[in-house]
């Protein structure tokens, strides 16, 4: 079986582990990075900051059989301030007609912009390469186990959420976008100005092209990268998409990946969520079964699991007698959210 819930300081080994299988600005691959996010995490779970953009929360999914962490995901309650921008390339149009030779043409343009106070984020979700494609749709738990935990607690973050999507790289692993402008303009690489971004916003606004870019002038390369997804990240752009985020017509700076929104209220798992009592029944067709995320109601710590079961009025039945381990016992009353 499988558990989600806060990382703790005892999930650093494993964090640490997870950061070697993927290159994520999030997820670093150094110890004492990882040690200071999850503390961080750790006091934001326990109370709110009253600036809430000091708050990240990072969730964990553990293999129980293992006693071990195969993936994670997290919260930025708030990605953009005064000190910290959150920065984007505006996606639109520009129309060009001559009357004299009658001739006109539409040329696609990205403009540099950058938000304040911006939104809420979600991002940094990892899965172990080993436990990719589990019938347990285990990323899925990844992603889903964030609008459940923001459901239950809207006063911690804002009303819009936001997503950043990884766009197709190149063969030899490289942005095309990047290679188009942030290479000739910031003379570094990509990975370093993204690791650099975190903390220093300054170079961008002092450096990247603050005027109209026009796609026309660009590698075709580049082009065909702006506001689309790699082959890994389409079937996150879908699930998205089906639970009412947007894309907003806005990129990443550096690599052209499309940001997604939507509103928190406006979320199909946030307006899913129901409280409910746990019932073992023994007899339940599997035509009949589907598969929830479900938190008890009451506890200090929130953990929590993928129950495959049937709702039928106020009862969410289910034959998972092996949850009595974890302490779901018959008549607990649990939050849930369709999986």
């Amino acid at each position: 079986m499988f558990n989600l819930r806060p990382a703790k300081l005892s999930d650093i080994e494993d964090l640490f582990a997870l950061s070697q299988h993927y290159v994520f600005i999030s997820l670093p691959s150094d110890k004492e990075l990882i040690t200071k996010k999850v503390k961080s995490s750790i006091s934001a779970f326990k109370k709110a900051s009253k600036d809430i953009s000091e708050d990240t929360y990072i969730f964990v999914l553990e293999d129980l059989s293992k006693s071990k962490v195969i993936g994670c995901s997290m919260i930025h309650a708030q990605h953009g301030t005064e000190d910290e921008p959150h920065f984007f390339l505006t996606v639109s149009q520009e129309n060009k007609f001559s009357e004299s030779i009658n001739t006109g043409f539409i040329h696609g343009t990205l403009k540099l912009g950058y938000d304040t106070d911006g939104p809420t984020e979600i991002g940094g979700l990892i899965l172990d390469p080993n436990y990719r494609n589990n019938t347990h749709k285990l990323g899925k738990q990844l992603s889903f186990v964030r609008f459940l935990y923001m459901a239950l607690n809207k006063k911690r973050f804002k009303e819009m959420i936001h997503s950043e999507l990884m766009p197709p790289f190149d063969k030899d692993g490289r942005s095309p976008l990047w290679e188009a402008i942030g290479r000739r303009f910031l003379n570094m690489e990509y990975h370093d100005a993204d690791l650099l971004s975190r903390s220093n916003k300054e170079f961008i606004l002092s450096l990247y092209p603050s005027d109209t870019i026009y796609e026309t002038l660009l590698p075709l390369e580049a082009r065909n990268a702006i506001g689309k997804v790699g082959q890994d990240t389409q079937p996150v752009k879908r699930m998205l998409e089906s639970i009412g985020f947007k894309y907003t017509k806005e990129v990443d700076p550096f690599d052209g990946g499309p940001h997604y929104r939507a509103k928190l209220s406006e979320i199909k798992p946030v307006q899913e969520l129901k409280e409910l009592e746990l019932s073992f029944e023994q007899d339940i067709k599997k035509d009949d079964a589907l598969n929830y995320l479900v938190c008890p109601t009451e506890g200090d710590v929130f953990n929590a699991i993928k129950i495959t079961g049937k709702i039928k009025g106020a009862k969410l039945l289910t034959s998972m007698k092996e949850l009595e381990n974890l302490n779901f016992t018959n008549k607990t009353k649990v939050n849930v959210i369709p999986l």
